[in-house]
């Protein structure tokens, strides 16, 4: 079997990230095989798998990424004329197109930033972290990627350059408002950075002190500042600074252009949801209703 996954891997020309998410995805789908006796699977037992894997609880999102895996590498059999592509016509499932997470709004994303405490090199990092990631959309990964040198001057203004989903280099770039650069500079300046190739954020505990900070701990910073602010609900993550950044942008007059590129969404489609809830939260149809009902005399 690891012979053939090495000659599918060429065939999809993959990133180590795709590829080790193709190893993990197609591991579950031989264990089914294995678990079951299966050895010549038909499109009723891509289906059979489809099903199995949400009754055991997977995620709508988990489902659909196993799929797809076993959708791809039935493609590559049949090109490579080692077996029939039985999952040709399976669907990999329905994903909501509503997000799983809040956003907030500009008052309370305020309060939290207000409540961290600045006068620590800690509180100007997470002070600083938050507000970027706020203001700028920006992803974990890209928080942790970036470097004190992405930050850069293009014509008179201030410019991040980030290494987005996906992307090998760092080719995209946002534009730094700001209040976000003075935030930054200002940690920059107690931290006494010397290399502007060093991390632009950096770990304060004791086992990484001054290293690269990881996914883990910048979605474990932000969460605290959520709480200690009085958010503390599941639905409020990290990723919820993403979606505050998007919606407060539509808000306030931006297009969807212009938060697609805020974004770096390879698809307007995705930026379009956004839209779509701000659409249902300031539909007043409810209200004329209720007025209907409650307001007028018959």
């Amino acid at each position: 079997m690891e012979d053939l996954f090495k000659q599918f891997i060429v065939f999809i020309d993959a990133t180590p990230n795709t590829i080790r998410t193709y190893r993990g995805s197609l591991k579950q789908w031989f264990i089914y095989l294995r678990q079951n006796q299966i050895v010549q699977p038909t499109a009723e037992t891509v289906r059979q798998y489809r099903d199995y894997l949400q009754e055991n609880g997977k995620k709508p999102t988990t489902v659909k990424n196993y799929i797809i895996a076993v959708k791809r590498f039935f493609s590559w059999t049949e090109e490579a004329g080692l077996y029939p592509n039985v999952a040709k016509h399976i669907k990999s499932g329905h994903i909501s197109k509503n997000f799983k997470k809040d956003y907030l709004t500009g008052s309370q994303a305020r309060q939290i930033l207000n409540g961290i405490d600045r006068s620590t090199v800690k509180g100007k990092r997470d002070y600083a972290m938050l507000v970027t990631m706020l203001t700028m959309g920006l992803r974990t990964i890209e928080v942790t990627r970036a470097n004190i040198e992405d930050i850069r001057i293009k014509g008179n203004t201030t410019v991040l350059y980030v290494q987005g989903k996906g992307h090998n280099e760092k080719d995209d770039l946002i534009r730094m408002p700001q209040h976000v650069e003075s935030a930054i500079r200002d940690y920059l300046s107690v931290r006494r950075a010397k290399d502007l190739s060093e991390p632009l954020f950096t770990s304060t505990s004791n086992h990484n002190a001054n290293g690269r900070m990881t996914t883990r701990s910048i979605r474990r910073v932000v969460k605290t500042a959520f709480i200690s602010a009085g958010y503390d609900s599941p639905r409020l993550t990290a990723h919820s600074t993403r979606h505050t950044a998007a919606t407060l942008s539509l808000l306030n007059g931006a297009t969807l252009q212009q938060t697609q590129e805020l974004l770096r969404h390879r698809n307007i489609g995705t930026t379009e949801v956004y839209a779509h809830n701000i659409d249902a939260m300031t539909n007043p149809a409810a209200n004329d209703v209720e007025e209907a009902i409650f307001g007028k005399s018959i």
